[in-house]
């Protein structure tokens, strides 16, 4: 595998992409994103009505994402970037942007020169017993327990040509880490 420049740590919500994704930027000496602190206050207000987002709603704050992430990339900074990113299509629009995924971005009639984000994907898995019960007993989150069978739903788990790994949330959070270290080696 190329050595990567961003990592996503991706999973429904609930499966620690915050936690971990923090923590191994401060391992990696890397900067962090929190997609969570992304969002249009429109789709936190529909997720805390019990409504899921749609593709309308995911789109331009995945483009807005994608632009953090080549921006920093042209800039020379490597990324953790905490997304759900639960579809394929997903995950190529932070990689590709607007440019060559099948969704397209809005254009912001800025050119820009190409810059090639090379992901490493972690996918932070677990049953939904284990993952509801971890959103039961968090508290603050726009993110409400009811959705998350919407977000099982509309999981596709990473697979070829994706560079990715996976690992259970059963682990603990150092095992976890050093499994992500270990193969960033």
């Amino acid at each position: 595998m190329e050595a990567p420049n961003a990592v996503l740590v991706m999973g429904v919500s609930g499966s620690g992409k915050s936690t971990v994704g923090a923590l191994l930027a401060s391992e990696l000496g890397w900067k962090f994103y929190d997609a969570d602190d992304y969002h249009p206050e429109e789709n936190r207000m529909k997720m805390q009505k019990g409504i899921p987002l749609n593709d309308e709603d995911r789109i331009p704050w995945l483009c807005k994402l994608h632009d953090v992430l080549r921006r920093d990339v042209a800039s020379g900074q490597h990324v953790v970037l905490a997304c759900s990113a639960l579809k394929k299509v997903y995950r190529d629009i932070l990689i590709q942007g607007k440019d060559d995924a099948p969704l397209k971005c809005d254009d912001s009639g800025k050119e820009e020169k190409p810059v090639e984000v090379k992901l490493l994907v972690v996918h932070l898995t677990g049953s939904f017993d284990i993952i509801s019960g971890r959103l039961l007993r968090r508290k603050d989150h726009f993110m409400p327990p009811e959705l998350l069978q919407s977000q099982f739903d509309t999981l596709e788990t990473p697979s070829a040509p994706e560079s990715f790994i996976q690992i259970n949330v059963d682990k603990n959070l150092s095992e976890i880490i050093a499994t992500i270290m270990e193969t960033l080696k």
